[in-house]
């Protein structure tokens, strides 16, 4: 939107694919393959759900020409752009995502530039009607993983391979965008680049200036400005560059329409050269100094540079518009909220001072893969994004809601967004970087925030300790503070605490005693949860309880899924089926988790603790070996239960760490992590552990909605390195020593 005098009063709302195609050794790896977007067209008309004006969006050289420029395939391109097209979308084409092209050529490649500009030929004559384009993402990112740190093809670890690379992409970027021009006169170039600033101790002050100007060099390359006087013009001629290649960019008139910036919680580095200060893997240096390179998010009390000072260097040195082309947090869901409201709040401040900010593009729509890892393996490792795809189906997550938001009125609204993110926290500095007199956190809020019900419990305690970590108030109430047996007691404590959520973690839990106490564990565990539902649902409240696999009898025989009809076998499992049917019958927007079988790191009383504690005093440990079961780690529990709850997730999610295992599985396979004879595991039947409540003997838990937790044999892995510290002395000894490569 522009007022008088054409000012941008509002940046456009865009949205982006994660569609990086990169090359490790003969390998390519694809994440639209891996989020399944290659084969789901109608994904675009959930994008467009969103309110977005424009798309980036991949029409990449490897997928159209993987074999010969003379055998393209055009079918996912002549499929989707049309679509978009209908749906009033803009898409910003792009040909290279973090790739080298195709096996007939690579960065390094002379005829790189030529080749791509002959693709890009193609594309345009193939679709006249298309307006912007992104020849090549992010070039000096690019060339950085892939030919100065080695990670992606073709694996250069040198300054020569690394100048050969960004010189040669820019080349192409400015042959392409000419063959476009041959068709589509007025084509626009979208130049995005991964943008961050770099800051240092005065020793290293040299090597800080260098990345300072190091990471506009793609950019200014382009826009003509690596004259005799660049501070980096020494440096690239000693790298390869020579006088023909700076004559070719001081006169290729190929300066970006639009400057796009990706600007990361990682873009802005640190270095140090006090390496004790921080961890190992950081470690590393140059010719004159060993240094540590940090996030600065992690090491800088200043913190990070920010959305509008990226936006606004970049226009005052280019003077050209500029927009955010990137906007992504892997982090938890409410993170990632405050992440791009904090974006979108820069870009509007910026559009009011008459900075030209076209756009801020909320990156990932469909999620990534593996970005934890800088794609340097492929081990699945999601993190959602607008929209999750770990289900049968893309899921609309709090982004999505809040971009549609943003679209109708401008701004995101959310209950979570009065705290700050992580990266504004004093919490987020490594230990040797903290100031001696750290400022507090705010003080929690007398009202507001999140109510948790369960104050003595294992949940109840773990939601306070997590909600503690993401930023978010909690309010941890007693059966004293809020009996949710009496309802007047709820009522008097929602006016109160005036909570945006209620996270009901109390009730009956003792399973064989439930057979004798039938009134006991109904009115806990099915009244109480439906007077609270009742009055939640009366003040617009949102709400999360807690069922239990102990709804089902076990004659499956295979993973129960959300749907599977309930029969349970024993008076704790009837309590909890009931309280299904009450909570969802009086609060339809109700978040019905069922779980099973809890382990974590703090508390003592959960099975693995046990079992391990006895196996550290020599004693052997009896496990029944004809019940199986999916056990479920609490902190990853926790985490999911919290995302969906942001998400105003609601009905029955089945929750619970990936795998099926009897007791006696899970036994076994805890004292071979931790490095003790699993001989000392008895497998037993149930019959013979003097339990009085039938258990269904399989009850594991599936979900036909999401793939929310990670696998078990992850979670006891973390789950040993986080607990270690509580176990007993011996078992510190032997921990880490079994082969934690067999698991249940």
């Amino acid at each position: 939107m522009t007022g008088s005098g054409g000012r941008r009063l509002f940046p456009e709302l865009w949205g982006g694919v994660e569609c990086t195609l990169n090359r490790i050794g003969e390998r390519f790896h694809s994440q639209i393959e891996l989020n399944g977007h290659l084969a789901r067209p109608g994904d675009l008309e959930l994008f467009a759900t969103l309110g977005i004006t424009a798309l980036r969006y991949p029409v990449l050289w490897e997928m159209v020409a993987p074999d010969s420029l003379d055998r393209p395939d055009w079918s996912f391109s002549d499929e989707r752009l049309p679509l978009l097209r209908g749906l009033g979308i803009e898409p910003i084409v792009g040909f290279l995502h973090h790739g080298s092209g195709p096996r007939y050529t690579s960065l390094t490649d002379p005829a790189f530039a030529s080749l791509l500009a002959r693709y890009a030929g193609m594309v345009a004559a193939r679709y006249p009607w298309l307006t912007s384009f992104t020849p090549v993402n992010e070039p000096l990112t690019t060339a950085r993983f892939s030919c100065l740190y080695g990670h992606w093809y073709p694996h250069g670890r040198d300054d020569r391979s690394f100048v050969a690379a960004v010189l040669s992409q820019c080349r192409g970027i400015v042959e392409a965008m000419r063959a476009i021009r041959r068709v589509i006169p007025a084509a626009r170039l979208v130049m995005t680049e991964d943008m961050g600033r770099t800051s240092s101790t005065r020793e290293l002050a040299y090597q800080a200036d260098y990345e300072n100007s190091r990471r506009w060099l793609s950019l200014d390359l382009l826009a003509g400005r690596v004259d005799r006087d660049h501070p980096l013009r020494l440096w690239l001629s000693q790298n390869g560059t020579t006088e023909d290649d700076f004559d070719y960019f001081q006169r290729c008139d190929m300066p970006p329409d639009l400057i796009g910036l990706n600007y990361y919680l990682t873009s802005d580095r640190h270095l140090d050269e006090r390496l004790e200060r921080y961890p190992a893997q950081t470690h590393g240096g140059n010719h004159r100094h060993r240094y540590a390179d940090v996030e600065a998010v992690r090491a800088c009390p200043e913190g990070i540079l920010g959305h509008e000072g990226v936006l606004r260097a970049a226009w005052l040195r280019y003077r050209r518009e500029v927009a955010l082309t990137e906007v992504h947090a892997g982090a938890t869901r409410e993170d990632q909220l405050r992440w791009f409201h904090e974006a979108w709040q820069a870009a509007l401040k910026l559009c009011r001072e008459g900075v030209p900010v076209r756009a801020v593009t909320s990156w990932a729509l469909l999620g990534s893969f593996d970005w934890s890892g800088l794609l340097t393996s492929m081990d699945g490792r999601y993190e959602p994004g607008v929209f999750d795809v770990s289900g049968p189906t893309p899921r609309p997550t709090a982004l999505a809601t809040a971009l549609q938001q943003v679209s109708l009125v401008g701004q995101l609204f959310h209950p979570t967004l009065t705290r700050p993110g992580w990266w504004r926290r004093p919490g987020r500095l490594l230990a040797g970087c903290a100031p001696r007199h750290a400022t507090p956190d705010p003080p929690l809020p007398e009202s507001g925030g999140v109510v948790v019900i369960g104050k003595t419990g294992t949940l109840g305690q773990a939601f306070s300790l997590v909600c503690a970590n993401r930023g978010l108030p909690c309010h941890l109430l007693s059966r004293a503070e809020l009996d949710i047996t009496s309802r007047v007691s709820v009522a008097a404590a929602l006016e109160r605490f005036a909570p945006w959520a209620v996270i009901n973690a109390a009730g009956f839990v003792r399973i064989d005693e439930a057979e004798g106490d039938a009134v006991t564990c109904f009115r806990q565990n099915a009244l109480g949860p439906g007077i609270l539902a009742a009055e939640c649902a009366r003040r617009g409240i949102a709400l999360v309880t807690f069922s239990s696999d102990m709804v089902f009898d076990g004659s499956k025989k295979t993973p129960y899924h959300e749907t599977d009809p309930v029969a349970p076998l024993n008076v704790y499992g009837r309590s909890k089926a009931e309280a299904e049917r009450r909570v969802l019958r009086l609060h339809p927007g109700a978040l019905l988790i069922r779980t099973s079988s809890f382990f974590g790191p703090w508390d003592r009383y959960n099975f693995v603790t046990e079992t391990l504690r006895r196996l550290a005093q020599g004693a052997t440990v009896r496990a029944a070996s004809d019940l199986v079961v999916s056990p479920t780690y609490v902190p990853d529990l926790v985490h999911a239960c919290l995302d969906l709850l942001v998400d105003a997730a609601r009905g029955i999610w089945h929750v619970s760490n990936q795998g099926a295992v009897t007791w006696a599985e899970l036994a076994t396979c805890c004292a071979t992590m931790a490095g003790f004879d699993p001989a000392a595991v008895l497998p037993r039947p149930a019959s013979t552990l003097g339990w009085i409540a039938p258990r269904p003997p399989f009850s594991a838990l599936a979900s036909e909605r999401w793939a929310a937790l990670p696998p078990l044999q992850d979670a006891l892995t973390r789950y040993l390195r986080d607990a270690a510290p509580d176990l007993p002395a011996q078992q510190l000894e032997r921990a880490g020593s079994g082969d934690t490569k067999k698991g249940p």
